[in-house]
């Protein structure tokens, strides 16, 4: 290690993590491109091959021209996830006062199991088929 000192650690650490950081930024620029709804089908292959055969350039271009759009996708593809997200669990669930729901077709099979109006095997049953 006497031949190695701490500055050049931090040195060589500094450029490992510009290094991973460039990649990630690349990896994003080249997702986005795909995401893009309005760009088609030669302004997808331009940019791509753009941000390949010159990533630098190709990268730093990108941001600069397309840079607002792709954050305007960002929050885009976050909305669509959040509000997927609650669909689901409201479908899972149920929503207060309206039947429907997984978790309301779960207490009444719960229900109809205590009073023996159906067996283990059939709530079984219908549980498997409730949560499929």
């Amino acid at each position: 290690m006497d031949d190695y000192p701490l500055l050049n650690l931090f040195w060589t650490m500094l450029w490992l993590f510009i290094w991973v950081m460039w990649f990630f930024l690349l990896f994003k620029v080249i997702t986005d491109i795909f995401r893009d709804h309005e760009l088609h089908g030669w302004g997808k292959a331009g940019w791509l091959v753009l941000v390949l055969l010159l990533p630098y350039i190709g990268v730093f271009i990108y941001l600069i021209v397309r840079g607002r759009g792709m954050g305007k996708r960002d929050v885009k593809q976050a909305e669509e996830q959040e509000q997927a997200f609650r669909q689901y669990v409201q479908k899972a669930a149920g929503t207060p006062g309206t039947p429907g729901g997984a978790a309301d077709e779960l207490h009444k099979l719960s229900t109809l199991k205590d009073k023996g109006d159906i067996t283990q095997e059939e709530f079984d049953r219908a549980k498997a088929k409730l949560l499929t």
